[in-house]
């Protein structure tokens, strides 16, 4: 399975993205793909998905190989069965009958180890024991020879965190629950010890520190992004694609256009709210031709008949959209200054750029203490030298700046201080080509 993903707290484009690559990748290539994403999907994506009724791709949360990837679901018996049933069970699975209570709770294993102890202590030095027949043996309820000590794992635990105690066991084969206890599976060490990585895409970003926990553990395949270049690097050499344009859901509507396919109608309409998402609806000044052409394309596709979106037209659905995004009072500070925030470094610094969207920059007033507290607090839990917070005014196409514990460098910025302690950043809408330029500039004088 490959998975494709953009970046954590994901925006529009990065799901959209996600989505519209990984069917590409299926319809054209024949490839096993599944779309993911690396953080809880904020409000605007929430509105896309919901009006085209699509569902938003599996959470992935960290790269690192998991239990569930190395488990096998073999067949099982219950305690009070006669050995037999695990005996048959054992000659096809290769020497093992897991065995589980009544509520799917895993009993204990029947093995090869497990029986031979079973034996001893049954024959023992008896005669009389010893003349058993095969048939009285195989009559004898399985909890009577199941290791009942063998150890379990959840199926979410990553393997690297328990590896320790994996080395330490005797036994080579593991029972694996899931969150309720339930019987998952049967491991075992060998395959713990040389786990398959995880196949990855990554879309709408190419720095580590943007991308999915643990991504050094993973194989990664390909890059498809419109950013700026970050310190990713490679054992093995890969498709890189990064390209000047205002969004990723442009790139795939071209290789779609290319392969000369069309996606479905709802799947065109998420493509095509990535691309208004980053471009605020085609007036941002990261905006190129090849993005006006991708939103006349993806029109084209979204907007035909039966598809949800039929009737709307592209400045209709993407007014909606923004307006989806945008306001403050309905979202915890919290969630504003981490919903949509990334990570950079520039000179000795490590600071993030968060960004949220309101209609009227009079929304802030009411809001400011808090959300600065919040970017505060965002600061120090991340370990980080400074924050930024952009406060968007889509309609007048403009920012307020919030910072946390800038350096003296940042005095400089071009942006000049408010009364409340903010700054005004007339005509900056765009954290990629505006304002994170300028940050730079600044920090590796």
């Amino acid at each position: 399975m490959i998975y494709v993903i953009g970046h954590v707290n994901p925006d529009t484009d990065s799901i959209a993205s996600a989505m519209g690559y990984a069917w590409l990748l299926k319809e054209r290539d024949g490839l096993d793909v599944l779309a993911a994403r690396a953080g809880s999907i904020n409000p605007q994506t929430m509105w896309a998905l919901r009006r085209l009724n699509l569902e938003a791709p599996l959470l992935l949360t960290d790269a690192s190989p998991k239990f569930d990837s190395v488990t096998r679901r073999l067949d099982t018996t219950m305690p009070d069965q006669p050995l037999r049933d695990a005996w048959m069970i054992a000659n096809r699975t290769g020497g093992i009958a897991p065995v589980l209570n009544q509520d799917s709770t895993p009993f204990g294993l029947v093995t090869g180890r497990s029986l031979f102890t079973f034996l001893v202590n049954l024959v023992g030095t008896h005669p009389r024991q010893q003349e058993m027949r095969i048939s009285e043996i195989l009559d004898v309820p399985c909890h009577e020879a199941a290791d009942t000590k063998v150890p379990v794992f959840q199926a979410s635990v990553r393997i690297r965190d328990v590896i320790n105690r994996i080395l330490r066991e005797e036994g080579d084969e593991f029972l694996v629950v899931n969150e309720h206890k339930h019987y998952v599976g049967v491991c075992r060490q060998r395959d713990l010890l040389n786990p398959p990585r995880m196949k990855l895409v990554l879309v709408d970003h190419n720095e580590r520190q943007q991308a999915i926990p643990s991504l050094e553990e993973a194989d990664l395949l390909e890059v498809l992004d419109h950013h700026r270049l970050g310190n990713m690097s490679t054992h093995l050499p890969i498709r890189f694609t990064v390209d000047i344009v205002g969004s990723t859901s442009t790139l795939v509507s071209e290789r779609i256009e290319d392969a000369g396919l069309s996606p479905p109608p709802d799947l065109a309409g998420m493509l095509l709210a990535g691309l208004i998402s980053d471009t605020l609806l085609l007036t941002a000044p990261t905006t190129t031709a090849r993005d006006q052409k991708a939103a006349d394309r993806l029109s084209r596709w979204a907007f035909k008949a039966p598809g949800v979106l039929a009737g709307e037209t592209l400045d209709s659905f993407g007014r909606q959209l923004l307006s989806a995004s945008a306001g403050l009072g309905s979202r915890p500070p919290e969630e504003i200054v981490s919903l949509d925030m990334k990570v950079y470094t520039g000179g000795d610094y490590t600071f993030s750029i968060s960004q949220v969207e309101v209609s009227d920059h009079y929304e802030l007033v009411e809001h400011l203490a808090a959300v600065g507290k919040a970017l505060d607090d965002l600061r120090v839990s991340k370990g980080l030298d400074f924050s930024v917070l952009m406060v968007t005014d889509v309609v007048e196409g403009s920012s307020t700046l919030l910072l946390s514990n800038p350096p003296p460098l940042l005095d400089d910025l071009p942006y000049p201080p408010l009364a409340d302690g903010t700054r005004s950043a007339k005509g900056v809408v765009s954290r990629k080509k505006q304002l994170l330029p300028v940050i730079l500039g600044l920090l590796e004088l």
